[in-house]
């Protein structure tokens, strides 16, 4: 009997051991995952560290990497290769399971990972078009001598990291999805580039505002979706003259503007709380009287953090600031003359086609009164624990016909037979901007640095020891009629491709504005005199004058005025709608909580600060009050989708036209009237809260409320910050909601040596057992910065210095 048990026990080991090292279908194998010699055990790291010197293959010569205590690394190299190919290493010592992650993402490889849940999610991103866009892309990055010096030499980086990994020194992700680390690639980087493509350059509403143009007519969309907003102060000055003669404009064809059918598609929104800030003060509002510059891109909050920081030194550069993980050379800093930032332009560069296929082998096509061939490229998609999937993309001249009839589209139903015209398919050397920006010295560098910049369309803000400021809103444009875009375009017609590109020294740009200061925040590029068509709509407009406003009255401006804008949690939105809405709310019909809440807001100060309770209740009712407006007339179904016309045109009705029809519901027999809606929705938005947080209290502040959530890549909670007390929120200048919010804010003041400032919310190492994985979430969390240590050379003495890496 002692024998058969013992037996038994030795056949159970054998079985769980069997068991736990390997995989089962997707699940991957939890044995390596949890052993303590290869294991999660093995990702735990100490504040120790000591001077360190490391052999690898691929430097020319000795690079010294000095470390602050931060865990920012400084290069210091005697080449430019040698300072990329460090780049590249020391990025995926700290970030590499992100930039594989993110990378396998865009070239539609997840589904290799962790098996056929992301099948849909990889053919979605092949049928845009993605591995399309990557393979032009690198092949201008390795045309131009400067630009494939930098991407061979990171790549090469990454890959000395890569080659000396054992299994126990994987990033713990690779271990808890049970995959290994693949040889990078140049073409890598392109793909990082069309991934940020697909974060900032593919909102489109074209499928929505075709279904309302057949739905309400010509007359009432132009009313209801006007091409201007209501209010506005436009990234480039009212009054700012056109210093180019402008090429000739493509004519609007005849019946440009038509739909028949509905079309029960939707394209996914583009999220409009990802925007960003930046601006810069001249000399006569600065306290050195250098300019100051501040930048705080808005993207999905995300672990590990969305940038990198890094200063890069060789004797044609020395540049700081923040890169990011996948791509060579800093994207957002400061050089000893130059510092400039980026935010994101919202142009109308992704349109779609409907193609005329000849017959039911869609071989050809019909435009321009004949037929055209179809190109086929064949997608063979990975899938972890299956057969691999052949999926054949149809491609015309305008692009990818993404999904045709009798495919199910993924998530959000895409369009159905449309071919997908899209600015990050095009050929592009965007790194060379950077590059270029990287060894700016002053006004002329920047503007020769631009011409090469294609997408995603951004603001560039831009200051110098020379004492001048800049911006401009900067891309390749394509050349079209006004609202070319604005809705679906007949793919037959010629008339409707793009028509070539606006000049690139034609895009908006403004230098030493009299005002003495330039900013952005998303809002309109320009006044309407702007002779091109960039986009028909951009963000809301309430950033943006706040940012105006604050800055016209600065005087002696410092880098911590600039620091304390960037904080503001001052709401426009509020400051101009509770006036006119309190107005029409018929506080007879509140019963329960509602006029207790009623009270707050007429006692708030508009300040969407953590511990406030308005917030909230305004968020909640301003939601409830354009379901109210516009539900009934643009609803969105199985059969057709719409869009709403925009709170701004919303408050110009109840402000200008409050018996207008629009505020009646069509649904019901009786008329509906502004103060019954604003009364109805009020009530609504209260019992909401109430049934969420329970009675009017602390546990309805803004804080708890919107509870922002800086999510791990993978969606792992354990590897998250969750439930982050900040204020802020959608369309304030702190633009921090429950999903996104200011990703790295920087200040730096120019002058005979910069003086920097800047942070993100997480920290420097992707390892979550690292120290230095959250450290800096506090520091950003109270709208705190950190001095960015600008070092002039690598034997330089500073308390903040922890300690040298020498690569031989």
């Amino acid at each position: 009997m002692r024998y058969a048990k013992a037996s038994l026990f030795v056949i159970l080991t054998v079985l769980l051991v069997y068991a736990l090292n390997r995989p089962w279908g997707v699940v991957p194998a939890f044995g390596p995952l949890l052993s303590p010699f290869v294991g999660f055990w093995q990702n735990a790291e100490t504040t120790e560290a000591a001077d360190e010197e490391l052999i690898l293959k691929g430097t020319r010569a000795p690079v010294t990497v000095v470390f602050d205590d931060l865990a920012i690394p400084h290069v210091f190299a005697q080449n430019d290769r040698d300072a990329y190919f460090a780049q590249g290493y020391l990025t995926a010592r700290d970030r590499l399971w992100q930039m594989e992650f993110q990378t396998h993402a865009a070239a539609g490889r997840v589904a290799e990972i962790v098996g056929d849940r992301a099948l849909e999610l990889d053919r979605y991103n092949r049928r845009l078009g993605m591995g399309f866009g990557a393979e032009r892309s690198v092949k201008a990055m390795l045309t131009d001598p400067r630009s494939r010096e930098s991407v061979e030499a990171y790549t090469a980086g990454v890959n000395a990291y890569i080659s000396q990994l054992s299994p126990a020194q994987y990033p713990l992700e690779y271990k808890l999805l049970g995959y290994k680390p693949e040889p990078w690639q140049a073409i890598k980087c392109a793909y990082f580039l069309k991934y940020m493509s697909g974060v900032l350059a593919l909102g489109a509403d074209d499928l929505n505002m075709s279904n309302v143009l057949r739905r309400i007519g010509p007359a009432a969309t132009a009313d209801l979706f006007p091409d201007y907003p209501f209010r506005e102060d436009p990234i480039i000055p009212v009054g700012t003259s056109w210093d180019f003669k402008p090429v000739a404009v493509p004519a609007t064809p005849p019946n440009a503007f038509t739909s028949s059918e509905p079309l029960a598609m939707k394209w996914p929104d583009h999220d409009p709380a990802i925007g960003s800030n930046n601006w810069a003060v001249g000399p006569q509002k600065s306290a050195t009287g250098y300019p100051i510059l501040a930048n705080d891109p808005h993207l999905s909050l995300s672990l590990p953090s969305i940038w990198y920081q890094m200063q890069l030194v060789t004797p044609t550069m020395n540049v700081y600031g923040a890169t990011m993980p996948g791509a060579p050379g800093v994207i957002i800093g400061f050089n000893k003359q130059v510092a400039w930032g980026v935010t994101n332009v919202g142009a109308d560069v992704l349109d779609f086609y409907q193609i005329r296929f000849r017959d039911a082998s869609q071989r050809e096509y019909w435009h321009d009164n004949r037929w055209k061939p179809v190109t086929r490229r064949i997608e063979r998609i990975k899938v972890k624990g299956q057969a691999d999937v052949i999926d054949t993309v149809l491609y015309t001249h305008h692009g990818p016909v993404m999904y045709m009839a009798g495919q199910k589209p993924f998530a959000k139903n895409v369009p159905v037979g449309y071919a997908a015209r899209w600015i990050a398919h095009e050929e592009s050397n965007d790194f060379l901007t950077y590059y270029l920006l990287d060894r700016a010295k002053n006004h002329a560098d920047y503007r020769e640095a631009l011409r090469y910049y294609g997408a995603p369309a951004q603001n560039f803000v831009f200051a110098d020891v020379a004492r001048d400021i800049a911006i401009s809103p900067n891309g390749r444009f394509p050349l079209k009629w006004k609202d070319q875009g604005k809705f679906l375009l007949d793919g037959t017609n010629p008339a409707h491709d793009w028509q070539g590109w606006i000049p690139a020294a034609h895009n908006p740009h403004v230098k030493n504005p009299p005002r003495g200061f330039v900013s952005s925040a998303n809002q309109s590029s320009t006044d309407p005199t702007y002779p091109y068509y960039i986009n028909w709509q951009f963000a809301p407009y309430e950033r943006g004058v706040r940012i105006n406003q604050r800055l016209a009255r600065m005087q002696q401006a410092t880098p911590d005025s600039l620091r304390q804008l960037q904080n503001d949690n001052m709401n426009v939105r509020a400051a101009n709608a509770l006036p006119v809405f309190l107005n029409y709310v018929q506080t007879q019909k509140l019963t329960g909580q509602q006029p207790k809440a009623l009270a707050v807001l007429k006692a708030w100060r508009y300040t969407n600060d953590v511990s406030e309770i308005a917030p909230t209740i305004f968020t909640e009712w301003t939601r409830q009050c354009m379901d109210a407006v516009w539900n009934d007339n643009f609803p969105n179904n199985d059969s057709t989708t719409l869009r709403y016309p925009s709170f701004d045109r919303t408050l110009q009705l109840a402000e200008k036209d409050p018996s207008a029809s629009w505020f009646d519901d069509v649904n019901t027999p009786a008329r509906e009237t502004i103060n019954d809606v604003l009364t109805q929705s009020f009530r609504a938005a209260v019992d909401s809260l109430t049934r969420q947080h329970g009675p009017l209290g602390t546990s309805w502040q803004w804080g708890k409320h919107k509870a922002t959530r800086i999510s791990h890549l993978a969606r792992l909670d354990a590897l998250s910050a969750l439930n982050v007390q900040i204020g802020g929120g959608n369309g304030i200048v702190n633009a921090t909601t429950e999903r996104t919010g200011p990703s790295w804010r920087m200040v730096v003041a120019l002058g005979p040596k910069p003086r920097a400032y800047g942070v993100y919310p997480g920290g420097q190492s992707g390892n979550p057992g690292s120290p230095h994985y959250l450290n800096m979430l506090e520091t950003w969390r109270t709208g705190q910065l950190n001095e960015l240590l600008f070092l002039l050379s690598a034997d330089e003495k500073h308390a903040r210095i922890r300690r040298r890496v020498t690569i031989k």
